[in-house]
């Protein structure tokens, strides 16, 4: 193979090239835009998005959360106060609550620590405005009239009150092993 036809041939593959990406940029240039209009139009985001946080109700209509502050030691950017207190028949609850959405990082690791599933992310995201003390939800701003993603769970069921019957009686128990019968 000759040198100038070596040339010739590098010549042509880069001409080819340069029309193939003016093909593709004339081709872009005629469809319509993929471009949208926030916020106009908000795109419906999957269930699992992380966005504004809620407090939920168990299945009896009374609050989840029993104030354990996992959530707020779970928290990186320390956002989530509470005090807690002991209603009657021993169920304890958040006597006030508070996030600072002007904080949240949204990262999710108060919903995982929750043990109740009281305090939970929905899709919402969209937060704005001049004033930072607006960013400071108070229980009353977080709590819902629903189980939001597990409405079905109830935690008092399984755990949190005062034992009443045996080992083993419990929902969902087994029935306790005597470690003796293990021994050889």
């Amino acid at each position: 193979m000759s040198e100038k036809s070596g040339f010739w041939r590098e010549i042509a593959r880069g001409a080819a090239g340069l029309a193939g990406s003016y093909r593709e940029t004339l081709r872009h240039v005629f469809e319509a835009p993929i471009t949208e209009q926030y916020p106009e139009y908000k795109r419906v985001l999957p269930e699992r998005s992380r966005g504004r946080i809620i407090l939920t109700r168990s299945p009896d209509g009374q609050e989840r959360c029993v104030a354990c502050y996992l959530c707020s030691g779970a928290c990186p950017v320390n956002c989530i106060s509470m005090q807690s207190a002991e209603g009657p028949g021993g169920r304890r609850y958040a006597a006030w609550f508070r996030i600072n959405f002007a904080r949240c990082i949204y990262c999710g690791l108060c919903e995982e620590a929750c043990p109740t599933l009281a305090i939970q992310l929905t899709p919402e995201f969209a937060f704005s405005g001049p004033d930072l003390a607006a960013f400071v939800f108070e229980k009353e701003d977080l709590l819902v009239d629903h189980g939001g993603k597990d409405s079905e769970y109830d935690f008092y069921k399984h755990a949190g009150v005062a034992v009443e019957g045996g080992k083993g009686s419990h929902l969902d128990e087994d029935e306790p092993i005597d470690v003796r019968t293990l021994l050889p």
